[in-house]
């Protein structure tokens, strides 16, 4: 299925150490791409301990960072069953409300439970719609039925952008990430994203090299730009640069801004406050 499979983990491993140890190419210091950041993050909260307290807290966290002088995050992430809650409370301040739907994390159930889920999350005041693809389908070699599924869940967000998840710690070799980026972004999705948050691993910049090649590709054989969102085991300062290093060099300026680039993340928005005091 691959026209570019030829990765090898040597040569991804060089690739990625030489982008991170060369200097950035768009922001001149560490405070203002801690602040670049910042303002691309889905601060998310995805437990089955979640309550309205809990997603209350999250969306006054999400919606105070302008308060002290820095960007207020991208998006707040959560289960349908809050996205009313979200959507209300963020009504005003430029935040998207954005929803994991489609039998997340597993995507093991049939396609109209999915489809229903989605459709009940747009209609909640979903902005923007995280499903996750069948990896067992994917792994058997049924890509169509992948990609219709895909295609399906596009149509049932109506006006809601679509970030599909790969669940790269899943697909088992850079041939498979590649494959599966390709195939998510001709069936619809407006972004691809690494993982759910919820198996190790979970995003890893090996993975992001071979989706952002993927991009690459797809943009320049379609004109099209899709979004490239990392998610899952993002906590700290130095390792959200390297995902934006790996943006700005591998993609470009054009990808350096919250409608094309998203980080995905529960600890990461305190940490980056802390090292901007």
């Amino acid at each position: 299925m691959s026209r570019n499979n030829n990765f090898s983990p040597v040569q991804i491993s060089k690739s990625i150490s030489d982008i991170v140890n060369a200097p950035s190419i768009n922001f001149e210091t560490s405070a203002e791409i801690l602040r670049f950041a910042l303002g691309i993050l889905d601060l998310t909260t995805l437990e089955g301990a979640d309550t309205k307290a809990r997603v209350e807290a999250l969306c006054k966290k999400a919606s105070g960072f302008s308060a002290t002088g820095l960007p207020n995050v991208a998006a707040v992430c959560v289960y349908p069953v809050f996205a009313r809650q979200v959507k209300g409370l963020l009504h005003s301040t430029g935040i998207q409300t954005a929803c994991v739907a489609g039998a997340f994390p597993s995507g093991q159930s049939p396609l109209h439970v999915k489809i229903a889920e989605v459709k009940y999350a747009v209609d909640e005041g979903a902005d923007e719609i995280d499903m996750v693809i069948s990896r067992g389908k994917f792994l058997e070699g049924e890509y169509i039925e992948v990609f219709e599924e895909v295609n399906a869940i596009k149509d049932a967000c109506g006006q809601a952008h679509l970030k599909v998840i790969l669940e790269t710690g899943e697909l088992t070799d850079p041939g498979k990430i590649y494959d599966a980026s390709i195939l998510a972004m001709k069936a619809g999705g407006d972004f691809i994203k690494t993982s759910t948050g919820k198996i190790s691993p979970a995003a890893t910049p090996e993975a992001a090299y071979v989706m952002l090649t993927a991009i690459k590709d797809y943009h320049e054989s379609t004109g099209k730009f899709i979004g490239f969102k990392p998610a899952g085991g993002i906590s700290t300062p130095d390792q959200a640069i390297v995902y934006i290093k790996l943006v700005e060099h591998i993609l470009g300026p054009e990808w350096l801004n919250n409608k094309l680039f998203r980080i995905g993340a529960s600890r990461l928005a305190d940490n980056i406050a802390e090292e901007l005091k």
